[in-house]
């Protein structure tokens, strides 16, 4: 037979407890901890995002100056896939990396150790199983030895976490959850402290409100350490898709923001990374960009080279191309011979537009009612007319004349050699394309009232008093008229441009009109006196040929 007890095992409590539990929902202990905080606790976890990622990074970058340290700790294949300089110093050939094992892999291998020496191979069998120990690299800021040097990352051997580890606690914790006989003993401190410890921690906190905390102030940055430690910031964020901090109000210091990144990216070959940042950011500013592009063509060519932008770099050589020679000697000491060539290609093909050009204007003429072309015989006021005409533009096509030289000696027998020389001296030498582009914007004006106005011919027709009336001024004007109609259609070519702050600017007057408000006529070509119809192709660019 079974036995049953007298009493029931289960021990039940007091009604009002019992009632207590019952009646009252179930609340999870979880929601009751919200405000719990685990910050400087043995439970805080360090976040694993930029610019520190505390359990995925493997290449440790300290980058210092003016006594400030900025500490990157990064990925590998990030930072291979931006940039040349780490691709080959993290190759086989080149690496300084120390093999690093975590903390999990040391305990599981003293374990298996353990385990192995009692007999015991699952154990051991598991600490195989693990994964293989990581590899760190480290990198820190050379400044150099002179003032001169080029700061440069300079890799050296990374320290393992474990000196790190035993410098803030002087015995590890188990891996299974073992204490150690110092636990053991801060256990039993522990009740003893709590009273001291809540009156001590009042105590502390109204002294601190009374007595001021002294704290070390780190000498102010100088400008160019600060440029230096926002140009490797600004690299690294790039690198991981973060925008770069830039200034977007100011278009002068963006420049020379963007200008030192690039020139930080060609030392570490990652142009092709960071060049369409500042490519994006440059761009922002639109109008205010083709200005400055307009004012300093050779310095944003350069700008344009490195970052590989399409826009201002066409922008810029147009510029360039148009006033050719103006800056030569400087863009032959800091171009690439690739950008020289197209320069000097662009600089051919319009100095052969404007001689194509400039032969029709000096073969231009006027024909009488029976399409016969004037001459001294048939019609002389006609053809003063074109004379005039012909004159002012081989006068306005031309250099002005070199002075004379100075007398030779008299006492010189060689007075024919020298009288020679002075000829061949006295030849001018070829225009250049600036001078030129003035000459050709005047001749493309729709009035034309910019040369041989009604002062000029009036002048003109009083050297010869007997033609002077006005009859014969009123048709000289007319046929000069018709000389001016006829010039302005033959340089129509080179009156247009490929110029964003041109085309811009047509656009805003072509809304203008449109909406009725009454401007000023202005020609797409009214902002630069010199030629801007340059086309570039996608050819013409210089990193398409380098690819």
């Amino acid at each position: 037979m079974v036995w049953q007890p007298d009493q029931p095992l289960t021990l039940r409590g007091p009604s009002s407890v019992v009632s207590a539990r019952t009646s009252r929902p179930h609340v999870s202990s979880r929601s009751k901890r919200y405000n719990r905080s685990h910050a400087g606790g043995s439970s805080y976890i360090p976040q694993n995002e930029f610019p520190v990622f505390s359990h995925s990074g493997d290449v440790e970058i300290l980058i210092g100056a003016g006594g400030r340290e900025n500490r990157y700790l990064l990925h590998k294949h990030t930072l291979t896939r931006c940039s040349g300089f780490f691709e080959a110093s993290t190759s086989q050939q080149w690496s300084k990396a120390s093999v690093l094992q975590s903390e999990s892999s040391r305990q599981l291998t003293r374990i298996g150790e353990e385990a192995a020496g009692n007999g015991g191979n699952e154990v051991a069998r598991s600490g195989a199983d693990s994964p293989g120990p990581r590899k760190r690299w480290r990198y820190e800021l050379d400044p150099g030895s002179g003032g001169d040097d080029i700061p440069m990352l300079i890799q050296k051997e990374a320290s393992t976490p474990g000196s790190a580890s035993s410098a803030s606690s002087t015995q590890p914790s188990s891996l299974f959850g073992g204490t150690s006989a110092n636990t053991a003993t801060a256990r039993k401190t522990t009740a003893h402290s709590h009273t001291h410890s809540t009156s001590s921690f009042f105590r502390s906190v109204a002294n601190l409100s009374l007595s001021p905390t002294k704290v070390d102030q780190a000498p102010p940055l100088t400008q160019a350490d600060a440029d230096l430690l926002r140009d490797y910031d600004n690299l690294f964020r790039i690198f991981y898709n973060y925008p770069p901090v830039l200034d977007g109000i100011n278009i002068a210091d963006a420049y020379v923001q963007c200008k030192s990144l690039l020139t930080l990216a060609d030392q570490y070959d990652a142009l092709a990374v960071v060049g369409p940042r500042v490519d994006h950011h440059l761009l922002q500013f639109q109008s205010r960009l083709w200005k400055q592009i307009a004012k300093y063509p050779v310095s944003y060519l350069r700008l344009g080279y490195l970052s590989r932008s399409k826009v201002i770099f066409q922008e810029a050589l147009i510029h360039v191309v148009g006033q050719w020679p103006a800056g030569e000697r400087s863009i032959r000491h800091s171009f690439p011979d690739i950008v020289l060539d197209i320069i000097e290609d662009k600089v051919d093909e319009l100095e052969e537009t404007v001689s194509r050009i400039e032969s029709r204007l000096f073969r231009l003429s006027l024909t009488n009612s029976r399409g016969e072309r004037v001459s001294p015989g048939s019609s002389y006021l006609d053809w003063l007319a074109v004379s005039f005409f012909r004159q002012w533009l081989a006068d306005n096509t031309s250099p002005a004349p070199l002075p004379p030289p100075p007398p030779p000696p008299p006492s010189s027998s060689r007075g024919h050699s020298s009288r020679s020389a002075a000829v061949v001296a006295s030849v001018p030498m070829a225009p250049n394309l600036a001078s030129l582009g003035r000459t050709y914007r005047t001749l493309g004006t729709g009035t034309g009232a910019g040369y041989l106005g009604h002062d000029e011919c009036k002048r003109f027709l009083k050297l010869t008093p007997e033609l002077y009336s006005r009859d014969n001024l009123r048709r000289f004007e007319k046929r000069i008229d018709e000389l001016k109609s006829a010039a302005r259609e033959i340089v129509h070519p080179l009156m247009g441009s490929e110029l964003e702050l041109e085309l811009e600017r047509g656009a805003v007057a072509e809304g203008n009109v449109n909406a009725g408000v009454s401007s000023a006529p202005v020609a797409a070509s009214g902002m630069t006196s010199y030629l801007t119809c340059v086309r570039v192709m996608e050819r013409d660019l210089p990193w398409a040929m380098e690819d």
